[in-house]
């Protein structure tokens, strides 16, 4: 039998130990193009042990709820940053690090408009799009050397809403 993780609003609050939430909150910090646009300046803190940041596109299949979770992984040589290409909310899971090992798992859902940068060595779950299009930018490490580590649970997670 599964144990269920029932998905949360997202915060920043709630989000900081794993990353950073990237949003439009508060206040800009400056206007920029002839005043037509505002600026909210670095959101978000990327970390690369070495190698440079690369920016991809990532096309995912939309998935449904319930999910069935059975793997985590992370990156321990970067940061990795998602963001989303439409104006949908996307499913967040991450868990804190027990000495190699992923902790309890937590699921977030973000808001249209939100993205997520993971910090280095977060534990987390692979892209989860909720609607399609499941297009997005990812700004992460491109350089030599291993940065995937994988965890298979033995009994999978059931993740949906409450």
């Amino acid at each position: 039998m599964s144990e269920v993780i029932e998905i949360q609003p997202i915060s920043a609050e709630a989000f900081r130990p794993f990353g950073d939430l990237i949003d439009t909150s508060g206040a800009p910090d400056k206007m920029i193009n002839q005043g037509f646009c505002v600026r909210y300046h670095d959101r978000a803190q990327m970390d690369f042990a070495d190698g440079r940041a690369g920016l991809s596109l990532f096309n995912a299949e939309p998935r449904s709820l319930p999910l069935k979770l059975e793997m985590m992984e992370r990156h321990p040589e970067g940061s990795q940053a998602f963001i989303p290409m439409s104006e949908h909310g996307f499913l967040v899971i991450v868990a804190i690090d027990l000495g190699n090992l992923p902790g309890q798992p937590l699921a977030f859902e973000t808001e249209p408009g939100q993205a997520i940068n993971f910090h280095r060595g977060t534990w987390h779950g692979v892209l989860v799009p909720l609607s399609a299009p499941g297009l997005f930018a990812v700004v992460d490490r491109i350089g030599s050397g291993a940065n995937l580590q994988e965890h298979w649970f033995e009994i999978p997670y059931e993740v949906r809403r409450p």
